[in-house]
């Protein structure tokens, strides 16, 4: 009689991180994804990638230097027999041999290898868009606070408008939603708590509070302008005499722009201990777009979050 088949592994710096845990459980009951690694010749990428596999996550398709890859995947101890390997010989050739993969159904998500944004999202945007503006969201597990952080915009849209800010929003409260945070609670941040009209980012995050009451945008509670401190500490809002739904309880952090969106999540990451698991949301498939110097566990966190994005977010829309 044969042996039962073998549960994939959990590494143990998931473990460490039990509500992104959970979500690399549920993805698990869908199976592996093929995902197109978009030069894939970096070791943190080629770890993330094969733990993400041995997690039952994806099934890579790696692209790049063919040499560079199969060399590091030995210095890995890792063998390629059971993984599809394409040729590359720059970054640009890269990202359009996956944009390709994506188009004709071969590949169900793609990840950010050892290759700048820029490079990655150019095709993208040429190729798999959708009707959706396309934006970024980390998703952020701090061991000081009780729930995952949505945090957005902190990698594409460089310096939003009000009207692109509303259609971050609203992506970043479609994720949220789907990730099981029926009702969001939305802080438009900006450097003070009070409306100033020398401040725009504070004009900006008025208008999406009111958008948010007359309907304009569904589904979430949203204040702002709200400092990070008012958003994060419910006894930094009393102290200022704040009185906000959101105050303490906050699950989506909008930045008034790129900068102010990385520079924060950066911080929590390298200070605060946070995972932030990346991931590009609006465009036709998933795309996993962490830090290049992101640890192997925030990658298999965004392998995670694009399974159950690919399984489960046209159902839900």
């Amino acid at each position: 009689m044969s042996a039962p088949p073998r549960e994939p592994a959990t590494p143990a710096a998931a473990r460490a991180c039990p509500r992104l845990q959970a979500y690399l459980e549920r993805a698990r009951r869908y199976g592996p994804i093929p995902v197109a690694v978009v030069n894939a010749e970096e070791s943190h990428v080629l770890q993330g990638m094969m733990e993400a596999h041995d997690a039952g996550l994806v099934e890579p398709v790696l692209i790049g230097d063919p040499r560079r890859v199969r060399a590091l995947c030995g210095t890995l101890g890792r063998s390629l027999d059971a993984q599809r390997l394409i040729a590359a010989d720059t970054e640009q050739e890269a990202a359009r041999l996956g944009v390709e993969l994506a188009q004709r159904g071969e590949v169900a998500a793609l990840a950010k290898g050892w290759i700048h944004t820029d490079a990655l999202m150019h095709p993208v945007l040429a190729g798999l868009r959708t009707g959706k503006r396309v934006s970024h969201v980390f998703v952020t597990e701090l061991p000081s606070y009780d729930k995952l952080l949505f945090i957005t915009d902190a990698a594409i849209n460089i310096a939003p408008d009000l009207a692109i800010k509303a259609d971050i929003l609203r992506n970043a409260i479609d994720l949220a939603r789907l990730l099981g945070v029926e009702r969001p609670k939305v802080a438009a941040l900006s450097a003070v708590e009070v409306v100033k009209p020398a401040i725009a980012s504070t004009i900006d995050a008025a208008c999406l509070s009111k958008m948010a009451e007359r309907g304009q945008i569904l589904h979430a509670v949203v204040d702002g302008p709200l400092a990070f401190d008012n958003a994060i500490s419910a006894e930094a809002a009393h102290i200022k005499h704040i009185d906000s739904p959101v105050s303490g309880d906050v699950d989506i952090l909008l930045a008034p722009d790129l900068n102010a969106a990385n520079i924060l999540a950066k911080d929590l990451e390298y200070l605060a201990g946070a995972t932030l698991a990346g991931i590009v949301v609006g465009a036709r498939v998933p795309i996993m777009l962490p830090s290049r110097s992101d640890p192997p566990v925030a990658r298999l966190a965004a392998a995670a979050l694009a399974v159950i994005m690919h399984h489960e977010g046209e159902e839900r829309a």
